[in-house]
């Protein structure tokens, strides 16, 4: 990489990310860290990484390109995206930086960069500025180079998650775990310790060669392992992670998977319980069931715009006490509104301690009250137009939000259409009211006016 482009094809609207080495590599790392240092002059940042195999060497490229602007780096090593955000809250840093590509293929890698108090590094707020910097490739060499430590923020985190639970209302639940060879591994075996769970551990060694396949469970071939072990070991539900472990996903106790808009409701709920007429933030893709279920439990739904950035701005601007998206993205107030795979399931199996029912049980009157198409991409030429053909037949009558994409509500259904960030993709969404027909309907024919 030895030219000097105007754009950089790795820099995204929220994140850095793409494949190593072409669009990312160590040479390219190294002036992210000389522009992160121009661009935002910190003190100290926090540095980690995922399991990825390029990652310990484009960690220690940008970690270089700090130090050699001056930038003292503590460095926790392999972690999770989390981990990063506990650090850049808690300890004495000007922000954080974990190289990780979630769940994107074995040759992509990147980067999430937080401010001090883990609040998001994003299009609007400097990765911009951050990309235009790199691009310049100007050297900002400090009269006294950073320093560099190890540092384990860890056991000050593992005591951090349980704060979100009572540990003595908990029963010995089973609970299926798998860790997808990703982050999950090492927080699992600490937080085991303090709870009386039975856990039964799958693909649990973190390992960057992904023996078991990239981790992403929102893939149905990657749900299989998971859904299987529950029926065998008669769990009371399963857990999976992606790679960097920020996201949870839910298997119920007959190994049914769980989509994460019900999750959404489950956990307000269960939060609100502790904070009574608190606000809840949510996405616009999938909305009925989350507002009915807060609006039962006394607090108040606020919808904001897709996206972590959204949601944690929304959050502090409205001081929201939860944010939950459908793509099982859960951020807490009290975790610097940031997103974390390990609070969620801790609080669902608080519940199904305190209950005393399964999570079927919880989840059942859900899935016949509002049952949902799931989200189905669309390849299309023309989102725009798309679009346009679909509000032009769709929405009269309804009522229309734009919010995210384009939201039609009807009385008894209603679905929401955006186009993706970053390629010709339209994703939609359809919600009914106690009407499968009705859902499967409107889906065929919204899909077919799509792919027209």
């Amino acid at each position: 990489m030895t030219n000097k482009p105007e754009k950089i094809d790795c820099f995204k609207a929220y994140d850095i990310r793409g494949r190593v080495p072409a669009e990312l590599d160590e040479e390219l790392a190294y002036w992210i860290g000389q522009a992160w240092a121009a661009r935002f002059k910190p003190r100290c940042l926090a540095v980690g990484h995922d399991i990825r195999l390029s990652g310990p060497a484009l960690s220690q490229a940008l970690s270089k390109g700090l130090m050699t602007a001056g930038v003292d780096v503590l460095d926790i090593g392999l972690c999770g995206t989390e981990e990063i955000y506990f650090a850049a809250a808690n300890l004495e840093v000007d922000g954080g930086v974990i190289v990780t590509a979630s769940h994107n293929p074995a040759d992509y890698n990147g980067m999430k960069l937080v401010q001090k108090g883990a609040r998001p590094i994003s299009g609007d707020s400097g990765l911009r500025d951050i990309e235009r910097l790199t691009a310049a490739r100007r050297p900002l060499k400090a009269a006294r180079p950073g320093s560099y430590a190890t540092i384990n923020p860890r056991p000050d985190y593992i005591k951090h998650l349980l704060n979100y639970i009572k540990p003595s209302v908990l029963r010995p639940l089973t609970v299926v775990a798998n860790c997808g060879n990703g982050c999950a591994g090492p927080l699992l075996n600490l937080l085991e310790q303090h709870l009386p769970f039975k856990f039964i551990k799958l693909q649990q060694q973190p390992d960057g060669n992904f023996p078991n396949g990239v981790p992403n469970p929102l893939l149905p071939e990657n749900r299989a392992a998971t859904a299987e072990a529950v029926v065998r070991h008669r769990a009371d539900l399963g857990l999976a992670w992606d790679g960097d472990c920020d996201r949870c996903f839910f298997f119920d106790e007959q190994g049914r998977f769980i989509e994460g808009y019900y999750i959404v409701g489950l956990l307000a709920q269960a939060v609100l319980s502790k904070n009574p007429g608190a606000k809840i933030i949510h996405d616009p893709r999938l909305t009925w069931n989350t507002i009915e279920l807060v609006r039962q439990a006394g607090g108040e739904a606020v919808m904001s715009k897709t996206g972590h950035a959204f949601i944690k701005e929304r959050m502090r601007q409205e001081d929201a006490v939860y944010g939950g998206e459908m793509s099982a993205h859960h951020y807490f107030r009290d975790f610097a509104y940031c997103d974390s795979g390990m609070i969620p399931w801790l609080i669902i199996c608080e519940l199904l301690s305190h209950s005393g029912r399964s999570l079927s049980n919880l989840i059942a009157p859900r899935l016949e009250a509002f049952p949902v198409s799931g989200e189905i991409n669309s390849r299309v030429d023309d989102p725009e137009a798309a679009i346009a053909r679909v509000k032009k037949r769709f929405a009269a009558g309804g009522r229309l939000d734009y919010t995210d994409g384009l939201s039609v509500e009807f009385s008894d259904y209603r679905f929401n259409i955006r186009k993706s960030n970053t390629e010709p993709v339209l994703r939609l969404n359809v919600e009914s009211r106690h009407n499968q027909d009705l859902l499967r309907e409107k889906t065929k024919a919204l899909l077919k006016e799509i792919r027209q």
